[in-house]
């Protein structure tokens, strides 16, 4: 049986009993804010599972010690939402931390795999699937998202305990330490900056519209973080794609180009101008998108059938071991990624190496 925790109190009572390990799950709002809105906190300490209610006073404040505590192992599914909600409305990030996905591909068990999946997968029980499109900031929540909550977490600790026993028998917890490790890095420093790299529709732009389109979504960006409005409401893709190819001879142009597309800000006009004739002061530094000529895409297939033997060797799902972004991002640069670092690169950079053009 669940229960509800809605004073601090109740919540530091729990932290008394020096658990070794809690589960964590969040339930939040995204569609209207950049932010996520944390609207319930979901946390199994040993048998027993708090519903913490985040809007309540002084709650925020009460959470933040539980995910600063290193002594306390953070079991979580899939958690990279999760965390940007929690720094954003504690002011902390859940250490250390064990991703029960994360965890799942590196044992192959499976790449990417749903919550519910897993857990029928390791334990056999199937859940419901009722309240995913909930509105989780209504006071009070049904019997029937209570439930859906307390589901989230119920079944982690059985999780965590299937997955590392089979990551210790690979020699693999390394391997989810430094992913983990990795991933609360990514968001304690969420400021991408090289967006451009992770638009497809880039390596289709010649390199001076390539920086044309990074000055275009650092300005979004920091727009969507002042106004807490999402990235799209703000510039979508297509109409910063159109600006970075063609840009307009001056404001005036603009302007009339911002007419013609309905969601186009046009209030922003003059600091959109702006942006995209202001050159970055790193610009110099800005790594481009692969050029999407026949001989890169077969450069790119030999470095991803290479890949793809590699996790067969290792019986890990296909993506584990690297992306296509990465293995672009290496073709270019011929430098090996930051974010293929620690325990793929011993594994990887042999065997990527000699198959550069």
């Amino acid at each position: 049986m669940a229960t509800w925790i809605n004073t601090p109190a109740e919540l530091q009572a729990y932290h008394q009993l020096r658990p070794t390990r809690i589960g964590l799950d969040t339930e939040f709002i995204r569609e209207r804010t950049f932010w996520p809105q944390l609207a319930l906190v979901q946390m199994a300490v040993g048998e027993d599972v708090l519903l913490i209610d985040p809007l309540a006073p002084g709650m925020a404040q009460a959470l933040a010690p539980w995910l600063a505590d290193t002594s306390i192992i953070k079991v979580m599914h899939s958690a990279s939402e999760d965390l940007v909600a929690f720094k954003h409305t504690c002011g902390e990030l859940p250490r250390p931390l064990f991703d029960t996905q994360i965890g799942a591909s590196l044992a192959g068990i499976g790449g990417g795999m749903g919550y519910q999946k897993l857990v029928q997968e390791i334990t056999g029980v199937a859940l419901a699937k009722g309240e995913t499109r909930s509105d989780w900031m209504r006071r009070p929540l049904s019997d029937s998202q209570l439930q859906y909550a307390a589901d989230d977490v119920e079944h982690l600790f059985a999780l965590h305990d299937a997955i590392d026993m089979r990551l210790r028998e690979q020699g693999r917890q390394q391997w989810l330490a430094d992913d983990a490790g990795r991933l609360l890095a990514s968001v304690a420093n969420d400021e991408d900056r090289w967006p451009h790299l992770g638009m497809r529709s880039a390596q289709f732009l010649d390199s001076s519209a390539q920086l044309r389109l990074l000055r275009l979504l650092r300005w979004r960006d920091q727009q969507a973080r002042a106004s807490d409005r999402p990235r799209s409401w703000i510039l979508d893709n297509e109409l910063a794609v159109t600006l970075a190819r063609t840009p307009p001879a001056d404001a005036a142009a603009l302007g009339k180009l911002l007419e013609r597309f309905p969601k186009a800000p046009r209030k922003l006009a003059d600091a959109l101008w702006q942006a995209l004739d202001t050159p970055l002061e790193d610009e110099d530094q800005a790594p481009q998108m692969l050029p999407a000529t026949d001989a890169n895409k077969q450069a790119l297939k030999k470095l991803q059938d290479a890949v793809a033997q590699c996790s067969r060797d290792l019986a890990l799902p296909d993506g584990v071991l690297a992306s296509r972004k990465h293995l672009e991002n290496y073709l270019e640069s011929r430098r090996w990624p930051a974010a293929l670092a620690g325990w793929r690169q011993p594994l990887l950079e042999p065997k990527l190496q000699p198959l550069l053009p």
